[in-house]
């Protein structure tokens, strides 16, 4: 009976867990799945909820339940006040003292069990953990009462860190899931090979019977995914879910479709080309808005085709440590904008405000410079120009 541990401790919050859901954008729905499997590692949604504030408001009571601890009967009394607040009607649940019992338990133990299970990915692909312990473990903790045959079935399996099955079996693996994984040295991994618990024990790679719709994937494994990609295959499928800033103008006035080094190449082969790409989402607006001071909270990065046409003119190379950039170049410009190493407010236009943000990849410092572009329809961060230097 010691393996079934009825509940993670949410009331011990921990770094890995927090830092994961503080990185969460607020992204308005309809349904529950209009936001897919890896997508949740980027997004923060409340089924119904699409107001911008209503979404803040409720992020925030969420981010509090899994910082300090709170429990559920906390979390239902600022999910009821807050509902009140904004007027909020019409979600699932509603009207019912069991429906909204139900609701407020899906949305708190949901949100508390993909960000503990989040932050354990996070602490079991430690490098120095994997140097002693590159295995993990399954343990079933679905409950005494009920338990999932298929999750009992799964107790004990212990396979590499980086074997497939982790990849959609990662718990939770369904509504109300509560296993766990947790590492092991290779002298355990051999006894469970023993015992029948090992790699040939492993369901088929795509048998993911016993897995709750939504739920096939390793929370927390998808977090440094490209936010543009997870719009292409899908994975947001509402378009409120892709900001107001989008909606339907993404593709019949912004290029969605285009790789960065694709955009490029035509943008440098074709100098009559007037295009704009898109690159993505300022995904924490709040040092950018900070430094700035306007806030830039849902603005999308782009890039038009006579920015690399610039770079190529005035940015080609000289004779100390910087080269010319190249198309591949161009896929990390998102990375520079979200993690930035440095941020600095450059010369307004006299239009529009600037920003220089600077990263070190691979040995290399890439120094962009952007501008602030609050239109009514598309607000953007767009590309101005981009150096590369080969030294710090």
């Amino acid at each position: 009976m010691a393996d079934y541990i009825q509940y993670p401790p949410w009331n011990k919050p921990f770094a890995e867990q927090v830092a994961f859901f503080k990185k969460k954008l607020n992204l308005p729905s309809e349904r529950w799945d209009d936001i897919l499997k890896a997508a949740h590692d980027k997004a923060f949604m409340v089924a119904g909820a699409q107001g911008a504030d209503l979404l803040h408001d409720l992020n925030g009571i969420v981010a509090k339940a899994i910082e300090k601890g709170t429990g559920l009967a906390t979390f239902r009394k600022e999910f009821k006040a807050i509902v009140a607040k904004h007027g909020w009607s019409g979600w699932t649940g509603e009207g019912s003292k069991a429906g909204e019992a139900w609701r407020t338990k899906v949305i708190y133990q949901t949100n508390m069990s993909t960000s503990y299970a989040a932050g354990r990915w996070a602490q079991l692909k430690d490098p120095e953990l994997l140097k002693v312990n590159p295995y993990w473990q399954y343990k079933h903790s679905d409950g005494l009462m009920y338990p999932r045959p298929k999750h009992v079935s799964w107790n004990g399996l212990t396979l590499p860190h980086d074997h497939v099955f982790w990849t959609t079996h990662f718990p939770p693996n369904g509504w109300g899931c509560h296993c766990r994984v947790i590492s092991v040295n290779k002298s355990v991994y051999m006894e469970a090979i023993a015992n029948g618990r090992g790699p040939a024990n492993a369901p088929a790679t795509d048998d993911i019977a016993g897995i709750d719709d939504g739920f096939a994937y390793a929370p927390g494994a998808g977090v440094d995914s490209n936010f543009r990609q997870l719009v292409q295959d899908k994975l947001i499928t509402y378009p409120p879910a892709i900001t107001k800033s989008l909606t339907r103008d993404i593709n019949r006035y912004i290029n969605a479709t285009d790789t960065a080094p694709d955009f490029v190449r035509r943008a440098l082969a074709t100098p009559t080309l007037v295009e704009t790409l898109w690159l993505g989402f300022i995904e924490d607006a709040a040092a950018l808005s900070r430094t700035l001071g306007e806030d830039l909270t849902g603005y999308m990065v782009t890039m038009r085709s006579d920015a690399p046409r610039h770079v190529e003119r005035s940015h080609g190379g000289d004779s100390g440590t910087q080269r010319p950039a190249e198309p591949k170049d161009y896929v990390h410009l998102i990375d520079v904008v979200n993690q930035p190493d440095t941020i600095i407010k450059g010369n307004d236009s006299g239009k529009f405000a600037r920003v220089v943000l600077m990263k070190l990849i691979d040995g290399e410092m890439f120094r962009a410079a952007f501008e602030v572009q609050p239109g009514k329809r598309n607000k953007a961060l767009t590309l101005v120009s981009l150096v590369i230097k080969t030294g710090k």
